[in-house]
């Protein structure tokens, strides 16, 4: 009996730590904070040292872009946020390093940072931990003989799906995993709605400490990110590189 109930209760443990979790949370509306509270993933968030907001107490801002693929709009992208002086980190994957080397270059060489969105874009609850040490490391090992780039500090996982086995083995590899407090359905292409859209969804949502999620195939976003930065700037936020978030809020 005792074995049976060893044996259950490692079986149950597993499966704990394998439990799929899809990132989601409440939008800030009016100036109120984003929450996490609801969605029963928070204490997996703090233990693992994972990043949804940064300081709170600061008008701070961290611009972030997942780039899976080309769309024809990341170099226009990156003209205005080397216009605006605004630092970004850009989450990629294998296929956009291969596809795009030159535009991955321009980020580095222009002080951006370079995310890991793993090599193949899969569902990492589902691989095994050595395939997610490949994905991860694949990705890193690519970028650094592509730009010089030597360290790899931050992680998205694809669709923002995670459990506490997959934050464990990229926090063992030295990632800090990234999350949002903003962001919006922007990556659909075949649904875009105009600038407008894009800089009012953004807008609406901005508050001190966010991490503001962009998907750069978004026609409205590229249309719009000018104006969302002149307006945070007009009121009184500092964009930061997530290398200078120093205090993360849950």
């Amino acid at each position: 009996m005792m074995l049976t109930v060893s044996l259950f209760s490692m079986t149950a443990g597993a499966s704990q730590r394998d439990q799929p979790h899809h990132f989601g949370f409440k939008k800030s509306k009016k100036g109120e904070l984003p929450s996490i509270n609801e969605e029963g993933f928070k204490e997996l968030l703090q233990k693992h040292e994972a990043i949804f907001l940064g300081d709170t107490r600061q008008k701070e801002l961290y611009l972030t872009f997942d780039n899976g693929y080309e769309n024809g709009y990341t170099v226009k992208v990156l003209d205005i946020l080397k216009e605006k002086k605004v630092p970004a980190a850009f989450f990629i994957t294998g296929h956009y390093v291969e596809d795009q080397p030159e535009l991955v270059k321009r980020m580095v060489n222009e002080g951006h940072i370079i995310g890991n969105h793993s090599w193949s874009h899969p569902d990492m609850t589902r691989i095994s931990d050595e395939k997610i040490k490949t994905e991860l490391e694949k990705l890193k090992e690519q970028v650094t003989s592509l730009t010089g780039q030597k360290t790899m500090n931050y992680m998205r996982p694809p669709r923002g799906i995670f459990s506490e086995r997959m934050l464990s083995v990229s926090k063992d590899l030295g990632y800090i995993n990234v999350y949002w407090s903003v962001a919006y359905k922007d990556w659909d292409v075949k649904d875009q709605k105009g600038g407008d859209y894009a800089y009012e969804k953004v807008t609406a949502q901005l508050h001190p400490g966010a991490v503001i999620l962009l998907h750069s195939v978004s026609k409205d976003n590229t249309e719009a990110l000018g104006k969302i930065i002149d307006y945070a700037h007009k009121h009184g936020y500092e964009f930061k590189s997530l290398d200078k978030l120093s205090f993360k809020s849950y």
